[in-house]
């Protein structure tokens, strides 16, 4: 069993439909989709989702996204302490430290991000989508 966190930015490849990306990232979503209880999300994830997809997609089509994500994805129970985890951090960007503290809760063993070099100090080890889908699809 792999238990992953997938980064926001995956997520966005595929909702805005990123060219040069969205056929590793869709891939390792459909994964996802075939793995339940091993997929999760940061739950700020869904606020970057729904801003960033109001601003670049449609707001129907982001809703639409949002819901199809909370079918698929559990997710990361954190809480305050978490938050000081992600601030203690060696991270350049709080953010990417936030989805660090979200995949230790869930005792994740990697994070799918496109941000490999913003996760070189995490914890939990960072992979990109095309080897993710190289390794386990």
């Amino acid at each position: 069993m792999t238990r992953i966190l997938v980064d926001t930015n995956i997520f966005l490849d595929v909702l805005c439909e990123r060219e040069d990306v969205v056929d590793a990232s869709e891939a390792a979503l459909n994964w996802c989709v075939d793995h339940p209880n091993e997929a999760w999300m940061a739950w700020h994830s869904l606020s970057n989702l729904h801003f960033i997809g109001l601003k670049y997609v449609s707001k129907s089509k982001t809703e639409a996204f949002i819901s199809d994500m909370l079918e698929i994805f559990e997710i990361s129970p954190t809480d305050t302490r978490s938050a000081r985890f992600a601030r203690m951090l060696p991270m350049p960007d709080f953010e990417d430290a936030l989805q660090v503290a979200a995949a230790v809760m869930v005792k994740a063993d990697f994070i799918l991000t496109r941000n490999l070099k913003d996760y070189k100090k995490s914890p939990i080890p960072a992979m990109a989508p095309e080897e993710f889908v190289e390794r386990f699809v």
